[in-house]
């Protein structure tokens, strides 16, 4: 005889579900979910945080990738929430670890020493740095955090709007409902837009559908950028044994990808692509002999700790980023799949990264002549897990929401502006970025497109979904397309989002009003935009900008900055 348990059963057993309530509940505690949660936090209102792993913070933490900004970011071009957390990544060094003094000293303080990016941090100090921003509320009981949780179900009232959500805990299986009258989707994928049968679109689209003059002629909805699973690196003591050669570790060492145009050969080798001029390169790879400096190799690249800038002796070796192009998993898209495909497919990213490592200790041609280096070892205490990869994949490019405005290429690529400084002037402005259009090759076979922008905006129209009614955007998902995506997908840019996503619910709540009501009164928008103001959100860039291809952070600048 067989006995069969349906799940609806064994609840049934158990009683009824635990029902939550807030004023928002936010689905993803990544980079825009936690700026979502300090928005309505601090404007008096509670939320309800639900982030599918152990640590928030998303891109910052669990997936392991130091800030990607621009050159004005220390003086221009984020909100101050997120400015709160720069400095808070910095006061943290300083307070915690033995920083040389004239490291210390330094208001500019860049713990890696990262040449992307001025300020390459550990991912375990933005989830300190994080938790503490959010500290207060939690105590305050007007944040509350559901960590290792998943979405499971939306029910909708009506066609427009979300009643509630389903949740459960992953590790005790614990299901939990959770109302409210806002719902924002902050997940890194947008996975709960399917689940209310919210308009959205994946991958690419068609040039009849978006008008851009590089899209393609037909849609293609899993033509998706490369994800990546990230690892952090150090050099160990002599005798440390390789990590072990993943299962198909074969298969990755010897495989090339399928693009157009074409890779030069093997994805796991120091021979590459220049992605912005898709001329054959060669990475530099030297953990003992890279200088400070940009372009100066892979080890310095991402690097999250320089060592030279403590005590001596305190850190034994530098600790090192890998996010490189050698680990862009490009097989296979994670949205158009079901369940079961998307957990292989992310089971084999983290296969091909562990081969990355394997490669790098037992067979990388070093500058010498030499194979390998065998004291690199993988630092999973830095990352919070027990392959030593990153918890998380991180993820380039989401589900995005058909919305009401759509930021297309023509509006922020400065092929297609001629003589102008800056991208499209969205008088709905509720923030604003810089970033190069920057597509990693895709699961449907095309090779990078990195080309420049110019410093854009972030409109109001591109958070309101076409027909939902109190379900926003609050992380990569805004309605972006798979062009424009290329450059508002980074840290600044999502953590605006999230906040003005945060912001826009507590005004609609203060004054009974839908978030396409705010939009669609030029008075109630200028309202919002001027509390965004007040709040230290920046909504456009001075006027006085020029082009500047020398620095790889910034295209543009102040005329006066040149």
């Amino acid at each position: 005889m067989t006995i069969g348990f349906s799940l609806r059963a064994v609840r049934a057993c158990l009683g009824p579900m635990e029902l939550l309530n807030a004023d928002a509940i936010i689905v993803g505690g990544g980079v825009g979910g936690c700026a979502a949660a300090l928005a309505l936090a601090e404007a008096g209102r509670t939320a309800i945080v639900v982030e599918e792993f152990s640590w928030i913070g998303g891109q910052l933490t669990s997936q392991a990738v130091p800030p990607d900004e621009h050159g004005w970011i220390e003086r221009f071009g984020c909100t101050a929430r997120y400015r709160r957390f720069r400095d808070g990544v910095r006061a943290y060094y300083r307070a915690h670890y033995p920083l040389k003094p004239i490291h210390r000293n330094n208001p500019r303080l860049n713990p890696g020493n990262g040449w992307v990016s001025p300020l390459c941090h550990e991912p375990k100090v933005a989830l300190a740095v994080l938790e503490a921003m959010l500290a207060p509320h939690v105590a305050a009981d007007r944040i509350r955090i559901l960590s290792s949780h998943e979405l499971k179900s939306a029910r909708n009232e009506g066609a427009d709007r979300v009643a509630e959500v389903e949740v459960c805990d992953r590790l005790s299986g614990a299901a939990r409902r959770l109302a409210a009258p806002f719902f924002l989707d902050a997940t890194e994928n947008g996975d709960f837009l399917p689940l209310a049968g919210a308009e959205h679109v994946t991958g690419s689209e068609a040039a009849a559908d978006t008008r851009e003059p590089s899209a393609a002629a037909t849609a293609r909805p899993s033509n998706v950028q490369a994800l990546s699973v990230c690892f952090v690196l150090d050099e160990g003591p002599e005798g440390a044994d390789p990590v072990p050669p993943p299962p198909g570790y074969g298969r990755w060492r010897d495989y090339e990808p399928r693009l157009a145009p074409p890779w030069p050969g093997r994805l796991i080798s120091w021979d590459g692509l220049n992605p912005r001029t898709m001329q054959p390169m060669r990475y530099h790879f030297d953990p003992h002999r890279e200088k400070p400096g940009l372009f100066s190799g892979l080890w310095a690249f991402r690097r999250i700790i320089d060592r030279a800038q403590f005590d001596d002796g305190f850190f034994p070796s530098d600790l090192c980023l890998v996010n490189w192009p050698m680990i862009d998993y490009m097989e296979g898209d994670i949205l158009t799949c079901g369940a079961q495909e998307r957990r292989s497919r992310i089971d084999e990213a983290r296969q091909l990264s562990l081969a990355m490592v394997h490669w790098l200790q037992t067979e990388a041609p070093r500058p010498d002549g030499g194979r390998g280096w065998p004291r690199l070892r993988l630092r999973g205490d830095c990352t919070g897990s027990a392959d030593g990869l990153a918890m998380a994949p991180y993820i380039r490019e989401s589900r995005r929401i058909r919305a009401v405005t759509t930021i297309r290429e023509q509006d922020v690529s400065a092929k297609f502006r001629p003589g102008d400084t800056l991208a499209e002037r969205y008088e709905d402005s509720v923030g604003i970025g810089y970033y190069r259009i920057d597509l990693h090759p895709s699961t449907g076979g095309d090779n990078y497109v990195d080309v420049p922008s110019l410093p854009f905006r972030i409109p109001l129209g591109s958070l309101i979904p076409v027909r939902m009614e109190n379900l926003l955007p609050a992380a990569k998902n805004i309605g972006t397309t798979h062009i424009t995506n290329g450059c508002y997908r980074l840290h600044p840019v999502e953590w605006n989002v999230g906040e003005a996503a945060g912001e826009l619910v507590a005004f609609c709540l203060e004054r009974g009003l839908s978030p396409r009501g705010v939009l669609c009164s030029s008075e109630q928008r200028a309202l919002f935009q001027s509390g965004l103001r007040d709040r230290g959100v920046e909504l456009e860039w001075p006027e006085n900008l020029v082009l500047d291809d020398g620095d790889p952070h910034a295209h543009a600048r102040p005329a006066t900055a040149r």
